[in-house]
């Protein structure tokens, strides 16, 4: 199959929801993906920061296929190994106490949703100006971008936005019905928006005095993206709940929520395909090769690195989730394809995510691409 045949079968035969770039990508390998053509990407942005340990990686590719080999599936009516194994990883890394698992990042913020109103009796929910959860009913609710939300209302009851980075505006908007507050450490979606350092430890100390739940969105930012197991780790915050996805199976659709001292009852939450066997052996095999390799450091360091190359462009971000303002996203981010790289935009914003395993040389292919189209 060519360019010209799929995007003649896209057309025609599947929803056209997505704003495709002219390419058609057959395999990738490390930080690279080809074309159908054999021509080689750089790929600046890791399936939207998911292709986390690059493509095919040897651990990864061996242990899919290893338990493809062994057990698939089996439904949650029974205990497997990998699935424990893996919840037992994520509360050592996130320093919660269970956790639930969920096919994708909509379904985990649809869950913490639900937990929270369970946990405290309460309907209020609080999201922020700009923010993007998902597409999901209960997600969509509490996504801020107008053109998502407007076709599909009513959406649930009860939830209102704060501004981002603004602790007066959330005290405007929080009160005693208030179940949780959401909060992205950064807002990827918005075009990679950093709040003010303090602003996620003055969150944690308002929801605590109003008995509301703080869910943490680290979807985007979570699993080493931001040069930090998870971006909330940088400060002295626990939240209650945190809700992660993409970079945790590294290109194999998984995500999990992790939260301490609360829970749902029997039959209150789930899903057929929740945790299946497959999905966390892919996980498991991620977070390996992220400890083994010292990924988390290597994206504060090359993040670092080229952030320093892009000053001139005021590049913005943390570790490898980076932002960079241009005057026109796709028109750039189609000037990058035709040089040899895969890249996506938010609006007027070049976003930089490719895969932590970026070397030196890499980072320096970045900078000088981004530098000759912006």
């Amino acid at each position: 199959m060519d360019l010209k045949k799929a995007v003649e079968l896209e057309k025609k035969h599947t929803a056209q929801v997505f704003s495709r770039l002219p390419v058609l990508l057959t395999r990738g390998e490390g930080v690279y993906v080809y074309d159908d053509k054999g021509k080689r990407y750089i790929d600046m942005f890791a399936g939207v920061a998911v292709s986390s340990v690059g493509h095919a990686h040897p651990k990864v590719v061996k242990a899919v296929s290893e338990q493809a080999a062994r057990l698939i599936h089996t439904s949650n009516w029974v205990y497997t190994e990998p699935q424990l194994e893996l919840a037992e990883k994520l509360t050592s890394l996130t320093g919660m106490e269970r956790v639930f698992y969920t096919n994708d990042g909509s379904g985990a913020v649809e869950t913490a949703l639900k937990l929270a109103r369970k946990h405290t009796g309460k309907k209020g929910i609080i999201s922020m100006e700009n923010s993007f959860h998902g597409r999901t009913m209960g997600a969509l609710s509490a996504t801020w971008t107008e053109k998502y939300r407007k076709p599909f209302e009513p959406l649930i009851p009860k939830v209102r936005f704060a501004k981002y980075d603004d602790i007066e505006s959330l005290k405007g908007a929080i009160d005693d019905d208030t179940a949780a507050v959401i909060v992205e450490p950064i807002q990827g979606e918005a075009g990679v928006l950093v709040p003010s350092d303090d602003y996620l430890a003055q969150v944690r100390e308002l929801t605590k005095e109003k008995g509301a739940v703080m869910i943490v969105d680290e979807i985007q930012t979570g699993f080493g993206r931001t040069g930090k197991w998870f971006d909330y780790q940088r400060t002295r915050v626990k939240p209650d709940i945190v809700c992660m996805a993409k970079g945790l199976g590294g290109g194999f659709p998984i995500g999990a929520v992790a939260y301490a001292g609360m829970d749902f009852e029997a039959g209150q939450q789930g899903g057929t395909f929740n945790g299946n066997p497959l999905a966390c052996a892919a996980a498991n095999a991620v977070i390996g090769v992220i400890e083994e390799e010292r990924l988390v450091e290597n994206a504060a360091k090359m993040g670092d690195r080229i952030k320093k190359g892009l000053a001139k462009k005021k590049a913005r971000g943390r570790g490898l989730m980076i932002g960079v303002q241009v005057d026109d996203g796709r028109k750039r981010a189609l000037e990058l394809l035709e040089k040899g790289a895969v890249a996506i935009y938010s609006g007027n914003t070049l976003r930089i995510l490719p895969p932590l395993t970026v070397k030196k040389e890499h980072a320096d292919m970045i900078i000088k691409m981004v530098d000759e189209v912006s």
